[in-house]
């Protein structure tokens, strides 16, 4: 515990090297953005996906076809067997094989960028400049010079820009955000996440996810995003960061292990390890209180456990069967003028910028 403290005592002098969270430019007001949802006031929003990959079997591409007020009408992969093989399975109307006819199709009201991040910020502003609000996935761009073009494109464009954080919108989190804010740990004082797996080699190690040239980085890119977002969503943004990469493992060229200090804009500091070359697999976030303490995984389909005075309450939440949906839903109920997406261009760039820091000091 003592080493801990140590770490973390030397982390956190270290953030006086990192910069402060840049500030972005606002959303545009919901006055601004009334040509949108007048346009948009059809009762249903139609969606057509950019990368009809993997990610969208099951986690995303249902569901646009089961949110209310949602259809999926449109989807585009560079191979145009493979897009039309995906049309055919889901029930998609229209298939294509380059992403400008997709984006320019008047039956697509809204596009998702599903593709690996190297070509976000390309796509991005294409449906920027077609003035259609956007869903990109995650990470937002290859870096957060990246994020800061989408957001200024889509701002200049009065277009809504959101990220594939899809965490934000999924029960079991809602759930600890509810508990944090009751107080049920007193006041929050440190946060701690972790995320550990063992050492991808051979083939595994040659997925575009582990290439730096596409993916931005390796896995922290690809998966720390996640636990990092979530906490900008549950605690407050992060506004001061330190952090180090390196690669112990030798199988690919980007970083394996990553750590970071960092404090919060609400003034809780917290520690993070990504370990990409580790003994098993762990994933955890522990929320540290004054009175107790809250634990959650973050991709792990797991419970909530609270810890506080002297007892411990397990909350069982289970994700929906497309985990993408909820955030959709909440998309779609912002485009219709009926609510409010929380993961939005400007929250995304926050967590980018955060990953920039952590990892400068390998990407020099």
């Amino acid at each position: 515990m003592l080493v801990l403290v140590l770490v973390i005592g030397f982390l956190l002098v270290l953030t006086a090297r990192a910069g402060v969270l840049p500030t972005l430019p606002g959303r545009p007001s919901g006055s601004e953005l009334t040509c949108f949802k007048m346009a948009l006031m059809t009762n249903q929003i139609r969606w057509g996906i950019i990368g009809c990959g993997n990610v969208t079997e099951v986690k995303s591409g249902p569901g646009f076809q089961k949110a209310e007020r949602s259809a999926l009408v449109a989807v585009m992969r560079r191979d145009r067997d493979k897009a039309a093989d995906y049309a055919q399975r889901h029930g998609v109307p229209k298939f294509y094989d380059q992403a400008a006819d997709l984006i320019n199709d008047p039956d697509v009201d809204a596009v998702y960028v599903a593709t690996p991040p190297s070509s976000h910020c390309q796509l991005g502003l294409a449906v920027a400049a077609a003035r259609k609000p956007c869903l990109m996935e995650k990470p937002m761009a290859m870096n957060h010079s990246g994020c800061v073009e989408l957001v200024d494109a889509f701002g200049r464009s009065q277009t809504p820009l959101f990220v594939a954080y899809y965490r934000r919108a999924l029960p079991r989190f809602l759930k600890v955000r509810e508990l944090l804010q009751a107080g049920v740990i007193g006041q929050l004082t440190s946060v701690h996440i972790l995320q550990y797996d063992r050492l991808a080699v051979g083939e595994a190690a040659q997925a575009w996810r582990f290439d730096p040239a596409i993916a931005g980085s390796g896995l922290f890119m690809d998966l720390a995003s996640h636990g990092l977002d979530l906490l900008d969503f549950l605690v407050s943004p992060i506004c001061q960061v330190a952090g180090f990469a390196v690669n112990t493992g030798g199988t690919y060229k980007a970083e394996d292990v990553t750590t970071a200090c960092f404090q919060f804009q609400s003034g809780v500091v917290g520690h993070g390890v990504w370990n990409f070359n580790a003994d098993r697999w762990d994933d955890r976030i522990t929320l540290t209180g004054s009175s107790g303490e809250l634990e959650t995984p973050v991709f792990t389909d797991g419970d909530i456990v609270l810890r506080t005075g002297g007892e411990q309450t397990v909350y069982e939440v289970r994700n929906p069967p497309h985990v993408h949906q909820p955030l959709i839903q909440t998309i779609v109920d912002e485009l219709l003028g009926q609510g409010t997406c929380e993961s939005t261009g400007e929250s995304g760039a926050r967590t980018s910028w955060v990953m920039d820091c952590c990892l400068k000091s390998y990407y020099r």
